[in-house]
């Protein structure tokens, strides 16, 4: 068996760092780099590309609301025409720095407020999906399983890639739960590698009310901004490893 295992990373800004990129970037096989609208800078988002580069690691452009401030995670009621236009911005602008790395864009992932909202919200995915085939039809989307974002990607004929989240919790509907409610973010090393190993190995998953749900895995997320998200994904890693599970870039 074969999983991709991808992070959040080029999240600092300026002086303000923002987990162990370097270090995370060992441990998987595909790196969601921000884009500058929810977090990163050039110098930042430059050095994240060199570095997964470095270490054989899939780029792929992690785009979101523009907002800074709330690092993404706040829904921005922006019309479809903004939305698709910030999205093919995120995507050049990596590409770019991805290019001047010596490595290439090769899918693209909402992040934040914008990954959940597009689960659910049909114009906003619709923009994403758009953005992405207007720049490059051949760029999987990563998603959340049963998304509007996913459908739509399908229906447009960009390859679907579908994700779980080894360290959130997820609701009985399938959904993520959200952030300000406790219990949103796993902290437990074993307990998460666990966790994905069953994800992988048996396609299901127990939601925070015991339900157990069935979905589809092609790619797992380890959050770098998690405390101890070094310690997790090392984890995660060799108990995939420990199940015959091969870590590999879903390309």
């Amino acid at each position: 068996m074969r999983i991709d295992l991808n992070s959040d990373v080029g999240e600092s800004f300026g002086r303000w760092e923002l987990g162990d990129d370097e270090a995370i970037l060992g441990l998987v096989s595909s790196a969601n780099v921000a884009c500058g609208f929810h977090a990163g800078d050039p110098t930042t988002i430059a050095r994240t590309c060199r570095w997964a580069v470095e270490q054989g690691v899939a780029i792929g452009a992690q785009v979101g609301y523009r907002d800074l401030a709330g690092f993404g995670r706040r829904f921005v009621d922006a019309t479809v025409r903004e939305l698709t236009d910030d999205v093919v911005y995120q995507i050049g602008a990596l590409q770019a720095l991805a290019a001047a790395a010596g490595g290439r864009v090769t899918y693209v992932k909402p992040h934040g407020a914008l990954y959940n909202t597009a689960v659910h919200h049909a114009e906003h995915a619709g923009a994403v999906v758009d953005a992405v085939a207007s720049v490059d039809p051949s760029l999987p989307v990563l998603g959340l399983p049963g998304s509007e974002l996913l459908a739509q990607a399908e229906r447009r004929g960009l390859r679907p890639v579908y994700e779980a989240f080894a360290d959130r919790a997820y609701t009985p509907g399938g959904t993520l739960v959200s952030r300000r409610d406790e219990g949103a973010v796993l902290d437990d090393p074993v307990a998460v590698a666990a966790r994905v190993v069953q994800m992988v190995t048996e396609g299901v998953v127990e939601a925070v009310d015991g339900t157990v749900i069935r979905m589809s895995v092609d790619s797992v997320c380890v959050h770098g901004d998690s405390p101890d998200a070094v310690t997790m994904a090392r984890a995660v890693r060799e108990a995939l490893a420990d199940a015959g599970v091969t870590v590999e870039t879903f390309r």
